[in-house]
């Protein structure tokens, strides 16, 4: 049995979150723990909360109340920006500039930075920025632009770029985001690989779509209104009864070689 098996990545207790100026709930006592090798999806509605804990377990933002534990560090009492370093985060909304290469913007994910630092880049660090290229099958991007590449080939790029950290978590905020459909069946199966790959890696997906998570998804949350509505492994959570209780209109939800698809609405 591996060592790490069951260790605790992240763990929110009794977790609130206030807006400052208005006092307006964001977060109401979130209970939430991500072990080492689960893959959780985070859904619900708009505003329901789910950017809001990807932040605090991306240490990015902290509670009003209760606590947030990263890597086994609690937020308030650690340098968060040396946790940062120990996490993985990809989203769309990532600023990158456009004529680095897909090989150099992976190399940036060794120095933490936009603007990449030639000097902290020795050939170990090279060789690796080729070797995930080549893990998530878009070695033939290292030496393309990365404005020209496609929003899937962005979206594993940045993928790589976050794993240069070698993360025991790896965010994933709406990666899926405005991708077509080829694109996204690729990334759903590098998604999948990469939980091959990497059994020890725990991963966090915020996704508006079932048709989004990739049979790799052990977990999820559901969360309305700032509320935990159910959490526990996918097939108990991602049943019709708790996802018409989040999103507010009947939902069925099927299952079929390990994906999801939700549909709702009434038949002709």
């Amino acid at each position: 049995m591996n060592d790490n098996q069951g260790r605790v990545v992240a763990a929110l207790d009794s977790v609130s979150m206030r807006r400052c100026t208005t006092g307006q709930v964001i977060l109401d006592a979130i209970d939430w723990t991500v072990r080492c090798g689960e893959h959780w999806a985070l859904l619900g509605p708009n505003g329901a909360g789910k950017t809001s804990i990807l932040r605090m377990v991306g240490a990015t933002t902290f509670p009003t109340t209760g606590t947030v534990e990263v890597l086994g560090h609690r937020l308030g009492r650690v340098d968060v920006r040396e946790l940062r370093a120990h996490i993985g985060h990809v989203s769309t909304s990532q600023r990158v500039p456009q004529d680095l290469t897909g090989h150099t913007v992976v190399l940036t994910g060794h120095s933490g930075t936009v603007q990449p630092l030639w000097k902290a880049y020795g050939t170990e660090v090279r060789d690796r920025a080729h070797e995930l290229l080549a893990e998530l099958q878009i070695k033939e991007l290292a030496d393309r632009a990365y404005g020209v590449c496609s929003g899937g080939q962005r979206a594993r790029i940045l993928i790589a770029r976050a794993l240069m950290a070698d993360p025991a978590l790896l965010l994933l905020d709406e990666p899926f985001n405005a991708l077509d459909l080829p694109s996204r069946e690729d990334l759903i199966d590098t998604m999948r690989q990469l939980a091959v790959n990497r059994p020890e890696l725990a991963t966090v997906t915020v996704t508006h779509h079932l048709e989004e998570l990739s049979p790799a998804i052990s977990h999820a949350l559901l969360l309305k209104e700032g509320r935990v509505l159910a959490r526990g492994p996918v097939g108990d959570v991602l049943t019709d009864e708790r996802m018409t209780a989040c999103f507010g209109r009947p939902i069925e939800v099927t299952r079929h070689a390990g994906r999801w698809l939700a549909r709702s609405g009434s038949a002709a």
